[in-house]
Protein backbone atom coordinates (compact mmCIF):
# COMPACT_ATOMS: atom_id res chain seq x y z
CA UNK A 1 0.00 0.00 0.00
CA UNK A 2 1.76 3.12 -1.21
CA UNK A 3 0.37 6.67 0.75
CA UNK A 4 0.31 9.85 -1.03
CA UNK A 5 0.18 13.23 0.20
CA UNK A 6 -1.31 16.35 -2.29
CA UNK A 7 -2.21 19.69 -2.07
CA UNK A 8 -4.92 21.05 -4.30
CA UNK A 9 -5.28 24.16 -5.98
CA UNK A 10 -7.73 26.53 -6.34
CA UNK A 11 -10.26 25.08 -4.54
CA UNK A 12 -11.89 25.14 -0.52
CA UNK A 13 -10.02 21.63 -0.08
CA UNK A 14 -6.53 22.17 1.22
CA UNK A 15 -5.14 18.96 1.76
CA UNK A 16 -6.07 15.14 -0.15
CA UNK A 17 -4.07 11.94 0.93
CA UNK A 18 -4.62 9.07 -0.74
CA UNK A 19 -3.62 5.10 -0.01
CA UNK A 20 -3.24 3.46 -3.37
CA UNK A 21 -2.59 -0.34 -4.09
CA UNK A 22 0.14 -0.82 -6.06
CA UNK A 23 0.01 -4.60 -6.86
CA UNK A 24 -3.74 -3.87 -8.79
CA UNK A 25 -3.31 0.34 -9.18
CA UNK A 26 -6.75 0.76 -7.05
CA UNK A 27 -7.67 3.94 -5.00
CA UNK A 28 -8.21 1.95 -1.54
CA UNK A 29 -8.67 5.02 0.75
CA UNK A 30 -9.08 8.99 0.09
CA UNK A 31 -9.27 11.47 3.00
CA UNK A 32 -9.74 15.69 2.22
CA UNK A 33 -9.17 18.19 4.74
CA UNK A 34 -11.58 21.30 4.24
CA UNK A 35 -13.95 21.62 1.35
CA UNK A 36 -17.42 20.03 1.34
CA UNK A 37 -17.19 17.42 3.55
CA UNK A 38 -20.11 15.06 2.97
CA UNK A 39 -19.49 15.23 -0.91
CA UNK A 40 -15.45 14.42 -0.50
CA UNK A 41 -16.45 11.40 1.55
CA UNK A 42 -18.99 9.96 -0.59
CA UNK A 43 -16.88 10.45 -3.47
CA UNK A 44 -13.83 8.71 -1.24
CA UNK A 45 -16.24 5.99 -0.75
CA UNK A 46 -16.98 5.81 -4.90
CA UNK A 47 -13.57 5.53 -5.49
CA UNK A 48 -12.68 2.74 -2.90
CA UNK A 49 -11.08 0.10 -5.43
CA UNK A 50 -11.02 2.44 -8.43
CA UNK A 51 -8.36 2.07 -11.04
CA UNK A 52 -6.27 4.76 -10.69
CA UNK A 53 -6.89 5.80 -14.16
CA UNK A 54 -10.18 4.97 -14.54
CA UNK A 55 -10.66 7.78 -11.59
CA UNK A 56 -8.31 10.43 -13.86
CA UNK A 57 -10.76 9.57 -17.08
CA UNK A 58 -14.00 10.42 -15.18
CA UNK A 59 -13.25 13.73 -12.94
CA UNK A 60 -10.52 15.29 -15.13
CA UNK A 61 -12.01 18.49 -16.22
CA UNK A 62 -14.92 18.98 -13.90
CA UNK A 63 -15.48 22.40 -12.33
CA UNK A 64 -16.99 24.26 -9.34
CA UNK A 65 -19.50 27.09 -10.32
CA UNK A 66 -17.61 29.62 -12.11
CA UNK A 67 -13.71 28.02 -10.91
CA UNK A 68 -11.52 26.96 -13.27
CA UNK A 69 -11.16 23.62 -11.16
CA UNK A 70 -12.95 21.62 -8.44
CA UNK A 71 -12.11 19.01 -5.75
CA UNK A 72 -12.91 16.23 -8.45
CA UNK A 73 -10.80 17.73 -10.70
CA UNK A 74 -7.85 18.22 -8.12
CA UNK A 75 -8.69 14.47 -7.34
CA UNK A 76 -7.67 13.86 -10.78
CA UNK A 77 -4.59 16.16 -11.09
CA UNK A 78 -3.32 14.27 -7.80
CA UNK A 79 -3.78 10.60 -9.22
CA UNK A 80 -1.67 12.55 -12.50
CA UNK A 81 1.08 13.74 -9.86
CA UNK A 82 1.10 9.78 -8.38
CA UNK A 83 1.06 8.36 -11.83
CA UNK A 84 3.66 10.57 -12.61
CA UNK A 85 5.99 9.61 -9.76
CA UNK A 86 5.34 5.70 -10.97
Amino acid sequence: MKHFEYSPKGTCSIKMMFDIDENTDTVQNLEVIGGCNGNLKGIGALLKGMKVEDVISRLDGITCGIKPTSCPDQIAKALSAYEAQH
